[in-house]
C-alpha cells in the first residue's frame, strides 16, 4: 500500500518547480520587453537631435548648408576663372542687355518686361527685378556658394536650355540632321564666348563630314575659298527687318534660290545683287575687307527699291520667261527641221516612182 505522505510531498515538490518555471520565463520576457523598450527610446532621441535630411538637389542649386555657405557673385567667379571671364566678357551673352540695338527695339516697343526673361539674369516677372544685367555665371550654373571648391557647380546649359532664348536657332536646328544625331549647341560652341570651337569654321565642318564630303574638297568653290558656311550658314536678313527684330540665324544649313542669287547673278541673268552681297557670299559674310574680282553682269540696270523676296521673285520670274522663249525657239526650230525632212523623204519616194514608171515602159 503506498505511502500517502510520499505522494503529497511529491506534489509540492512539483508545484514549486513548476512555479519557478514561471517566475523565470517571466523575468526573462520583464527583461526582453525593457530591452526592446530602451532601444526605441533612444531612437526616437536620436533621430528627433539630427539635423533634417536635406531635399534632393535640384538643377542650378547648390549643395550644402546655406546658413553656412554665402552665395558667389560673378566677381567672385571671375577672380579665379580668367580666362572664362576674357570669353564671356566680349560676348553677346555679357551684353545681352546693354546691346545698342537691343536697347533701341526694346525702348521702341515700350520696355516690354518678358524680353528681360533673357536679356537678364533671375528677372522676376510679378517684381521686375533681375540680379544681373545680361547673361551672367548664375544664368547657366545656379547658385554658386563658398562650398566650391571643393564642391562641383551644376551645369543647365543643353540645347534645349539654350533654346528657351533662343528659339530661331532651335527651331532651325530641329530640321537639320544635327538634331537627330544629338550634336548640340556646345558641341560646335565655346558657351562662354558663343564664338565657334574651331578658329576656322569650316575646320569644325570636315571634323566631322570629312568621309562625306568625298570630291566636294576638290570642287570649284573650295578653289576659290568659299567654304561651307559661307552658303550652309548665309544669313540674308529681311528688308525691312521685322518689328521684333527676330531674324533668321543660319542653323538650318539649307540652299535656297537666294543663296545662289547671292553669287551667281550673271550666269542666272538676275542683273543685281541681293542688298549686301553685291560681292557674293564670301564678301557677305566676312567682317573684313576681301579682295573681289567684279563681275560683269549680263544687265546693267539695278532694280531699285526692291526687298530681296521681291528681286528673288522677280529672277524666278525672268527665268520662267526665258524658258518659254526657249520652248518657242525649240517648238519653231523642230517644225522647220521637221519640215524640211518630210520634204526630202517625200521627194525621194516621188523621184524612185519616177524611175520605176519610166523602166517599165
Amino acid at each position: 500500500m503506498a505511502d500517502p505522505l510520499k505522494y503529497g510531498l511529491a506534489d509540492q515538490l512539483k508545484e514549486v518547480i513548476k512555479m519557478r518555471r514561471l517566475q523565470e520565463i517571466s523575468w526573462a520576457l520583464l527583461a526582453g520587453l525593457g530591452v526592446g523598450l530602451l532601444s526605441l527610446f533612444m531612437t526616437v532621441q536620436l533621430a528627433t537631435a539630427a539635423p533634417p535630411a536635406a531635399p534632393p538637389q535640384q538643377d542650378g542649386e547648390s549643395s550644402g548648408d546655406d546658413d553656412a555657405a554665402e552665395v558667389q557673385t560673378t566677381q567672385d567667379c571671375q577672380e579665379c576663372h580668367l580666362d572664362v571671364a576674357a570669353h564671356w566678357a566680349d560676348s553677346a551673352h555679357a551684353h545681352a542687355y546693354d546691346d545698342e540695338v537691343f536697347q533701341e527695339q526694346w525702348q521702341a516697343k515700350g520696355e516690354p518686361g518678358e524680353c528681360l526673361a533673357c536679356h537678364t539674369t533671375n528677372y522676376m516677372a510679378s517684381t521686375g527685378e533681375y540680379t544681373a544685367e545680361g547673361v551672367d555665371c548664375e544664368a547657366c550654373h545656379g547658385k554658386v556658394t563658398t562650398n566650391h571648391p571643393p564642391e562641383p557647380i551644376p551645369i543647365k546649359a543643353d540645347t534645349q536650355f539654350c533654346g528657351e532664348c533662343h528659339t530661331t536657332t532651335l527651331g532651325e536646328w530641329r530640321q537639320t540632321g544635327h538634331a537627330t544625331a544629338d550634336v548640340g549647341c556646345m558641341d560646335c560652341h565655346d558657351p562662354h564666348s558663343q564664338k565657334a570651337l574651331f578658329e576656322v569654321s569650316d575646320d569644325m565642318c570636315i571634323n566631322c563630314h570629312e568621309d562625306s564630303m568625298e570630291a566636294y574638297l576638290e570642287d570649284l568653290h573650295i578653289e576659290k575659298g568659299i567654304g561651307c558656311v559661307d552658303c550652309h550658314a548665309l544669313v540674308i536678313p529681311p528688308d525691312p527687318l521685322p518689328e521684333d527684330g527676330i531674324v533668321p540665324t543660319g542653323h538650318a544649313f539649307n540652299i535656297t534660290a537666294a543663296t545662289c542669287v547671292a553669287c551667281h547673278t550673271d550666269a542666272l541673268h538676275a542683273g543685281f545683287h541681293l542688298p549686301g552681297y553685291e560681292h557674293g557670299a564670301k564678301a557677305g559674310n566676312s567682317d573684313g575687307a576681301v579682295e573681289v574680282t567684279p563681275t560683269l553682269l549680263v544687265e546693267s540696270k539695278t532694280e531699285e527699291g526692291l526687298t530681296p523676296e521681291q528681286q528673288v521673285q522677280a529672277l524666278e520670274a525672268r527665268i520662267g520667261s526665258q524658258n518659254v522663249t526657249l520652248l518657242f525657239q525649240g517648238a519653231v526650230i523642230g517644225l522647220a527641221l521637221g519640215g524640211t525632212t518630210a520634204w526630202f523623204v517625200a521627194h525621194n519616194i516621188r523621184a524612185r516612182r519616177e524611175e520605176d514608171e519610166h523602166g517599165e515602159s
